[in-house]
């Protein structure tokens, strides 16, 4: 396969529909909006969610309880197969982590997980570690710091 052969597949581009063209369209005229009307008219026809004048759904339904979802906290994630990087006895922090581009945004804080293997003794500072990541560090002779 080379790119000049490259095309995509059968059907998958169609030619758009152009309305209002006379003769053998089939959408001549009214461009397929009937006549009159509210959705015949341009920016004509109704918001989302509008039933007509009937009390809308959402509207029906009562409201009750909380939704912590605008407070919660969203940490920056990092494996210890990232922490691999550092040389031995190094502090990695999530400045340090930001400055080598290994973590994009700082969000809430950092959050060390334990995921792939660990090879160097590190002192990490975060704000969460989870139990396998935690272990690891200090089974080499790091120090896992909860700021």
């Amino acid at each position: 396969m080379k790119l000049h052969t490259l095309k995509p597949n059968e059907g998958a581009i169609k030619n758009r529909k152009r309305v209002g063209r006379g003769q053998g369209s089939g959408t001549g005229k009214t461009s397929g909006r009937g006549e009159k009307g509210q959705n015949a008219r341009s920016g004509g026809g109704v918001r989302v969610g509008f039933e007509g004048g009937q009390t809308p759904l959402f509207r029906r339904l009562p409201k009750r309880g909380f939704s912590n979802a605008l407070f919660k906290k969203e940490y920056a994630i990092i494996n210890l197969d990232d922490l691999n990087k550092f040389e031995d006895g190094a502090e990695v922090s999530l400045e340090v982590l930001r400055n080598m581009g290994i973590v994009k945004k700082s969000k809430d804080g950092l959050k060390v997980l334990g995921n792939g293997t660990l090879e160097k003794k590190l002192n990490v500072k975060a704000n969460k570690f989870s139990a396998s990541a935690k272990e690891q560090i200090e089974k080499l002779g790091g120090k896992a710091e909860v700021i």
